[in-house]
Parts: C-alpha cells; sequence; structure tokens
C-alpha cells in the first residue's frame, strides 16, 4: 500500500526528518499499515494499536537505538519494529524464520532487552541505566510498562530500588484500563500542562539551588521537598499521594496517550530530568479500529480478520474433539458443582485457560489475580491451608516465575494444590519466552509434587477427578490447542505412580509421556515396536520399567520438553540405580531454546512430528 511518509521511513533517523505537524497523520499510517498486515498474518493487535503514538512520540524524541527503549509485554511493539528497519519484513512477524514476535536483542540493535514475559522492564532499565552511569557513556534509559503488567511484583521491586539509587530513569506507565484507573479532566490536564512546562521546571530548579547554595538545604532535604511538591499536588488535586509520589519519585501525568503533538512536548521536556521519573499515559487497547476498542480481549490476538468488516476468520473444525483447554474449564465447573472447596485460581488468564466457563456460572469462586504468578501459587496455598481445594491454572512458560512459590509454599507443607500446567510443550508463534518445555525438568527434583502428563483430553479429565481427592501437591501438563483425533485411545487412566502398555512389541520398547504419545502412536504404526504410555511422570512407575529392562534390548524415551532433567532422565536414573545395561535413546528438546513458528513446523525441525520419531526409532 502506498503511504505519504511511512513508505519512506526505515529507521529513526528517517522519522526526524519529519515535521512535527506530519506525525499525526504518520500515526495513522501506522495503524493502517498494523491493521491490514494482522487481517491475514495473526498477531497481538489491540495493544500494539494502543501504543502508536506512544511509540511515534518516543524515537522522534531519543537518539535510539544509543538511548534505550526497554519495551514491557513485547506485544506492545509492533510499531517500534516497523520504524526500526524491519517495515519490510514485517509480514513474516511470528512465522518460522521470521522476524521475533516480540524485542529481540539478537534480532536488532534497537530492541534493547527481551520482553516475552510481562513485568521485567523497571528493573532490566534500572540496571542499564546504571551500568552505563558507572562506564561514563551517556544516554537516556526508559522503560514502557502497561497492559497489566504493574500487577507483577517484579514491577514493585524494580520501582522500590528505583527510588533508592541515584538514577535517572525514565518510566512510562502506559495505563489502559488494564492496570491503573485513569484520571481524566480539564484540571488535571492543566497540572500536567504546568509540571511538564519548561518554565515552571527552570524557576523550581532555580529556587532549589538559591535555598542550596544559601545553605537553606542539603541533598538530604531535597528528598524532603520532593514530599513537599507530591502533597501539594496531592492537596490540589484532591487526591491523596499515588503509589510513584509515595516512593518520591517524580511523578507526570495523566496525559493523553493518543496526543502524539502533545506527548512529543512533554517528552522533550522531561527527557534530562535528573532523577527517577513516571510519566503515566492513558491509552485505549486497541485504539483507532472500531472492533477492537468494543471488544479488546478477542482483538487482543484475533487471528485472522476482514478489515472493512470486523468479521474474524475462523478455520472450520474438521477435528472430533475439543481444545483441551475447553475440557479443563468444562471439567473444572463440573467438579466445582460437585464439590463447594473447589476454587480457580489464574493470573490473568481466565479465557486463554478456559476458566471463563467456570467463571461465568460461579464467579465468586474464581480468582483473577492479575499477572503475579508467584502470588497465584502462594495465595492457592493459602486457601489450601484452610481447607479449599484450588485449581491453579498457569502457562508452563509463566509457572517458571513461580518456582520459588511452589518449593517453599506448597511443597514443604504437602499441600492440596493443583497445579494445572497449560500450554506444555511446544506453543508455537509466540516461540522461545512461551514454550513450556522446562516443567518436567524444573519440578521433577520437588519433593512431595505427584506429576501427571495426559496422553489425551480423558486422560486430563480423569486427572483432575483424581486431583480433587488427592490430598497433596499435584500437578498436571497438558498442552495448547485442539488434540488430534484418533480412535481405540484408552478411556480409563492408570492411578497415581501407574503405567499402561498401549502396544506389545520385540526387541524395542518406546516409552513416552503425556500428548507426544499420540504421535508416537501413528509413528509406530505397523511395526514391532512394543510402546508404554507413562501418564505419571513422578512417581515413576519402577514395576513397569523393571519389566521393560528385563524384555527389550533397545528402549527409547519421548516427550515433549527438555531431555536434560526430563522424563527419560529420571528414566535413565532408575535404570542405571539397578545397573540395568540396555540400550537406551532419549527423544526431546536438546539443550537450546526453540524459535517460533507453527506447531508443524516446529516438531518436524525438532524430529518428534509422528514421521521424524519413527526415523530415529527405526533407523537405530
Amino acid at each position: 500500500m502506498e503511504y505519504q511518509y511511512l513508505q519512506n521511513i526505515n529507521y529513526p533517523k528517517d522519522l526526524k526528518k519529519l515535521p512535527l505537524e506530519a506525525l499525526p497523520v504518520l500515526c495513522d499510517e501506522l495503524r493502517d499499515f498494523i491493521v491490514n498486515e494482522l487481517s491475514h498474518n495473526p498477531g497481538h493487535l489491540a495493544s500494539s494499536l494502543g501504543t502508536i503514538e506512544l511509540t511515534v512520540a518516543l524515537h522522534y524524541v531519543f537518539d535510539t537505538p544509543n538511548d534505550r527503549l526497554i519495551w514491557d509485554v513485547g506485544h506492545q511493539a509492533y510499531a517500534h519494529k516497523i520504524l526500526t528497519g524491519r517495515r519490510d519484513k514485517f509480514y513474516t512477524n511470528r512465522q518460522f524464520k521470521g522476524l521475533c514476535p516480540f524485542p529481540n536483542p539478537d534480532e536488532s540493535e534497537y530492541d534493547a532487552f527481551i520482553a516475552g514475559h510481562a513485568s521485567n522492564s523497571i528493573s532490566a532499565a534500572l540496571g542499564e541505566q546504571i551500568a552505563s552511569r558507572m562506564q561514563g557513556v551517556k544516554r537516556q534509559v526508559v522503560a514502557i510498562i502497561g497492559d497489566g503488567s504493574m500487577t507483577g511484583g517484579l514491577a514493585f521491586e524494580g520501582l522500590n530500588n528505583m527510588s533508592m539509587y541515584d538514577n535517572d530513569l525514565l518510566v512510562i506507565l502506559n495505563d489502559n484500563n488494564m492496570a491503573i484507573d485513569p484520571i481524566r479532566g480539564g484540571f488535571t490536564q492543566y497540572l500536567v500542562d504546568l509540571t511538564t512546562s519548561a518554565g515552571y521546571n527552570r524557576i523550581r530548579y532555580r529556587l532549589y539551588l538559591i535555598a542550596k547554595r544559601l545553605h537553606l538545604i542539603d541533598e538530604k532535604g531535597k528528598a524532603q521537598v520532593q514530599r513537599f511538591n507530591n502533597s501539594l499536588k496531592a492537596s490540589l488535586t484532591k487526591q491523596s499521594k499515588n503509589i510513584f509520589q509515595g516512593l518520591n519519585l517524580r511523578y507526570f501525568g495523566p496525559a493523553d496517550g493518543h496526543d502524539v503533538l502533545s506527548l512529543v512536548r512533554i517528552l522533550k521536556e522531561i527527557k534530562d530530568y535528573k532523577g527517577p521519573r513516571i510519566l503515566h499515559i492513558v491509552t485505549q487497547k486497541g485504539h483507532g479500529y472500531k472492533p477492537a476498542e468494543e471488544n479488546q480481549t478477542i482483538w487482543h490476538a484475533p487471528g485472522e480478520f476482514e478489515v472493512e468488516s470486523g468479521k474474524r476468520i475462523t478455520a472450520p473444525n474438521t477435528a472430533d474433539t475439543k481444545l483441551w483447554q475447553d475440557v479443563f474449564g468444562e471439567t473444572l465447573l463440573e467438579l466445582a458443582k460437585a464439590n463447594d472447596k473447589i476454587v480457580g485460581v489464574t493470573p490473568a488468564m481466565p479465557s486463554g485457560c478456559s476458566m471463563n466457563i467456570m467463571q461465568k456460572e460461579l464467579p465468586e469462586r474464581v480468582f483473577d489475580v492479575g499477572i503475579a504468578e508467584g502470588h497465584a501459587v502462594t495465595f492457592s496455598a493459602g486457601m489450601a491451608a484452610e481447607g479449599l481445594i484450588p485449581f491453579c491454572n498457569i502457562y508452563s512458560s509463566f509457572m517458571q516465575r513461580a518456582y520459588d512459590n511452589i518449593i517453599h509454599d506448597v511443597a514443604i507443607e504437602r499441600l492440596h494444590v493443583v497445579l494445572c500446567i497449560d500450554r506444555a510443550g511446544i506453543v508455537g508463534n509466540d516461540g522461545a519466552t512461551h514454550h513450556g518445555l522446562l516443567d518436567i525438568a524444573y519440578l521433577r527434583c520437588v519433593p512431595n509434587i505427584t506429576i501427571g502428563a495426559p496422553l489425551s483430553t480423558t486422560d486430563l479429565r480423569n486427572m483432575m477427578r483424581t486431583a480433587v481427592d488427592f490430598g497433596g501437591p499435584i500437578a498436571i501438563r497438558y498442552p495448547r490447542g485442539r488434540m488430534a483425533a484418533m480412535k481405540g485411545l484408552p478411556t480409563t487412566t492408570p492411578e497415581t505412580g501407574k503405567s499402561r502398555c498401549l502396544k506389545e512389541g520385540k526387541h524395542t520398547a518406546v516409552i513416552s509421556t503425556g500428548s507426544i504419545g499420540l504421535r508416537v502412536i501413528e509413528a509406530l504404526d505397523n511395526t514391532d515396536i512394543a510402546h508404554y504410555n507413562f501418564c505419571w511422570i513422578k512417581p515413576l512407575d519402577t514395576v513397569q520399567l523393571d519389566y521393560i529392562a528385563t524384555h527389550f534390548e533397545r528402549i527409547i524415551t519421548v516427550e515433549e520438553g527438555v531431555i536434560s532433567g526430563g522424563f527419560g532422565s529420571a528414566v535413565c536414573e532408575y535404570f542405571a540405580d539397578k545397573h540395568y545395561t540396555n540400550i537406551i535413546k532419549r527423544i526431546g528438546i536438546n539443550d537450546s531454546f526453540v524459535e517460533h513458528g507453527s506447531t508443524a513446523e516446529l516438531y518436524k525441525m525438532l524430529g518428534i512430528d509422528a514421521q521424524g520419531i519413527r526415523e530415529e526409532v527405526i533407523c537405530e
């Protein structure tokens, strides 16, 4: 498509050549470009539409890449990618071997820090700002946080630390009603104009210098002046101090995040101020595209759609199976109706994990705690300590953030918390920051935890039923998406610590865990190779392992997770302790992070699709 300005902007240096009055038109062009591109190459739409004016203003005012822009929740950063040398490649965004789904320093020098998980921007930016100062490098560092990230504990740890050290960090809070309620009104905007005007701040700074020269104030008294200014502003606005002012961080805002001219003016005024400061802007998720404005949850990542009508294009469902997530949600509601002690806990993912099914019927028993995985686990532990049965659903890659909470607050006390590990395994186009490949390895070593990995959605339902009466910590890992349609699968699930034989064979036995077993079934069709399914990873069915070790020469383990410390390692450890000398091969993910792409493309690349598994098993 032809654009007046956008097609001539390859890097921020080109953007800076535009007259100020051209920026609103450029923002419209960026919004049109993103909507059209994502209509046929799906991605995170609404969040990026909400940050277009901010992105343009930041690159117009700051000297990137020398100045660092550190994004929090990278799905806000599509406009940033487009303005930093990746416009012509944006059609490959999230595609196999294409642009990364989130900012990544390996992809561009303009991406100052990785941004796949939420709430890390302030801590990372503070580290970069202090490191630059210590090494005598002159640069501005800006953290852009929002889209719910302020609910994460790490963000508050960063704010607290930011108030302790001498630094010039600028934090921009993109408030789109996901975290802090916006404050609007003419007088508030007047205060924004006042506190960000060059004249006001010159006078304010001169008065401070005069007072210091007359020994009326010293550096220790500087904080007292800051507190007085914050108190005065709170009095004028008839509001108590906000959290930023309470930490003695210089606070500006709230400002209109969709007024690019105003944002440029404000950023120019405050960018060279000394000391840590917060700019609070108010934006609308999905801004400028009506369907996204009206239903922000769906249009967060809507899939393919028709631009003019806003009609979403959904692929026909040819499978006769349900989504794993829907099976979880429906089963949870069924169990909760039968047992009033069951509650649901999720960190900002009720729709993604289908806990919204229970939320609609039993809203008082579902707790969406925001992007706060560690809190979600400990909150669940507290409820379990008082006799409730919390089903705590967290995506596998995000469960990593709650590791100590699992150990300290759940496992040691053997509390009855059901850890529902969603999106376990390869998740597709979101890439390395979102694949759930580490959970077996990081949970297997924790005492007192039982770990299940269902072969099918029937297993998932049965394991959830088992978990209700289990009485201690239990983790159930299952994948994203729809289960492959397959006939003849078991309708019952072994009790904890037991496995099952899916196929008899000779000489060689394959031992699988989890839903990858469905691909193993396909791979072993028309072979004389045995197949055992271990739907319980911990405790292992050692009776079955003894039988396998004494009846088969070759043993191959298969898992959709890292092989270092994973299920295959558990089998090898047991065999080593028992002095078995069988030939053993492990199939899984080697010691590397997996890039983005469709699940089919990644399975093939990793050799864990049915064909790849068959070749590995038979070629030996």
